[in-house]
């Protein structure tokens, strides 16, 4: 640049072509150039490159290279690779740079270009995504929503065990919540537990469960093409941003309840953020994307899935591989199931009859011990090999009481042993529980005592039980001491 401009001055003052050429010690032609130009061009290819070794062979390399398209990645052709075969295969005779180029050229040519959008206010975008976390010390899996809003850069996010319709439904039931408003629109991506297939003309077949959640919230849904994931970039861009500063290092929480807590609160402070390019927080703008939202319907919607099914003889129903425990008095009865995020509620008829945290793991059994009383109450024999009982943890002095039961009335002791656990189904565990530890520290071991104390405690007066008359108290016999007795103690001190 420093020759540029003292050839251009001199140029300027008088100096001709020849003479600057003779005392800058250059061509005339580099002359002509520095005056024609303020800065040097660089190189400027006037015709294009030609590679005749290459002619007749490039349909050979499209073709490879678009059957690569479907293969696995790690399986496709690389320039050396496309060089090798052409050298074996057809004859080539040119060097391997050319091929490297032509690859080069045509993978820039064939990637995808992006138009800038801008994003008018009341509208979202909703994808899952996946991160490790460690949940009361187990580490697994939680599959996370997120409702991002592009206008304002606010989003919402919560956590699931798994990516399942009833969670993608609580996600949208929660995050309208968290906004206190509904997008005019939200952006999807085509996933199974919102659309069940895709018509040949485009259209979608909504799931059934997210039908009820769009006529419930009266929102229009639209769609990206399938695969391709940047038709929604920004919710994309979220779900990264949230697995980076909300769940590294990894999160250890009792249980979900408190990790959700932690992701509501982080997304509210995220609001007091002011993004690049920006002059306004978050927060700020959220007030446009809240004032294009429609208000909030009168009740949520009941995010759960809902089939039937038939107990079994074993008093079991099956719902997502796995199998719950219903009251043996339901024996063969058509039941229905409602299946949220975390409890799955079955009933028969107009009735609630059984609820059970929801086991996401395949083909297990989920038992109350409960259900299952009256029928270990008439077959006693089936007491210690019972599934339904083998985990349940019950306080020490029930193992106590059950003892002594049976080592004063053997198998009646065992049928009213269950028929001290039968008061569960009126009465809570720690009101049954105190009331075991009162009957023992009495003496009172039977069942007409536990439920007396039971009552009593319930109803805040004082138990009156007649130990007297008590039927199962071991009876007492005192002698009197005679006077041999005590002589004989004494002539044995005197010895």
């Amino acid at each position: 640049m420093e020759l540029y401009r003292k050839v251009r001055l001199a140029r300027s003052e008088g100096m001709s072509q020849r003479e600057l050429a003779r005392h800058f010690n250059i061509s005339r032609d580099s002359v002509r150039k520095m005056l024609a130009f303020s800065a040097p061009p660089g190189y400027r290819r006037k015709k294009e490159i030609k590679r005749p070794k290459l002619d007749g062979f490039t349909e050979i390399i499209d073709g490879w290279l678009e059957e690569d398209k479907k293969v696995p990645r790690k399986q496709r052709h690389t320039a050396k690779r496309i060089h090798e075969r052409l050298r074996a295969e057809h004859g080539f005779t040119g060097g391997y740079t050319i091929i490297k180029d032509y690859v080069r050229q045509r993978d820039r040519r064939s990637r995808e270009m992006f138009v800038p959008l801008s994003h008018p206010p009341g509208h979202a975008q909703a994808d899952f995504g996946e991160a490790v976390i460690v949940i009361g010390g187990v580490e697994q899996k939680a599959h996370f929503f997120v409702l991002d809003l592009p206008h304002s850069d606010a989003y919402f996010v919560r956590a699931y065990p798994a990516a399942t319709a009833e969670a993608w439904m609580d996600g949208h039931v929660h995050a309208f919540a968290f906004f206190g408003g509904v997008p005019q629109s939200v952006l999807y991506d085509n996933d199974r537990c919102l659309v069940s297939k895709i018509q040949p003309d485009g259209t979608r077949v909504r799931a059934t469960l997210f039908s009820g959640l769009l006529s419930h919230y009266l929102y229009r849904d639209r769609y990206g093409r399938p695969g391709k994931g940047n038709d929604k970039g920004n919710v994309e861009g979220m779900v990264g941003y949230a697995r980076r500063n909300h769940m590294v290092p990894i999160p250890r929480f009792p249980d979900w309840e408190s990790f959700n807590a932690y992701l509501e609160e982080q997304c509210l402070a995220r609001q007091n953020d002011m993004l690049r390019g920006h002059t306004e927080t978050i927060g700020s703008r959220l007030q446009l994307d809240l004032a294009e939202m429609r208000p909030l319907p009168a009740t949520p919607f009941e995010a759960c899935a809902q089939a039937s099914g038939r107990v079994s003889s074993q008093s079991l129903v099956r719902y997502d591989t796995n199998d719950y425990s219903v009251p043996v008095a339901y024996g063969h009865q058509d039941v229905w199931v409602r299946a949220y995020v975390d409890q799955v509620v079955i009933g028969c008829r107009g009735d609630v009859i059984a609820r059970h945290p929801r086991c996401y793991a395949r083909e297990d059994m989920v038992f109350d011990p409960i259900h299952y009383l009256p029928l270990i109450e008439r077959k006693i024999n089936a007491l210690d090999q019972a599934a339904p009982l083998a985990e349940w943890g019950l306080p020490d002095e029930f193992d106590t009481l059950r003892r002594l039961m049976e080592a004063r009335m053997l198998k009646a002791g065992r049928r009213e042993y269950v028929q001290v656990l039968r008061l569960l189904e009126t009465f809570g565990m720690e009101e049954l529980h105190t009331s075991v530890k009162q009957a023992l520290k009495m003496g009172a071991v039977g069942f007409d005592a536990v439920k007396h104390l039971v009552l009593c405690q319930v109803e805040k007066r004082p138990p009156r039980l007649d130990l007297e008359v008590y039927p199962y108290l071991p009876r007492a016999r005192v002698e009197t001491t005679s006077a041999a007795s005590y002589m004989s103690l004494m002539s044995e001190a005197a010895e």
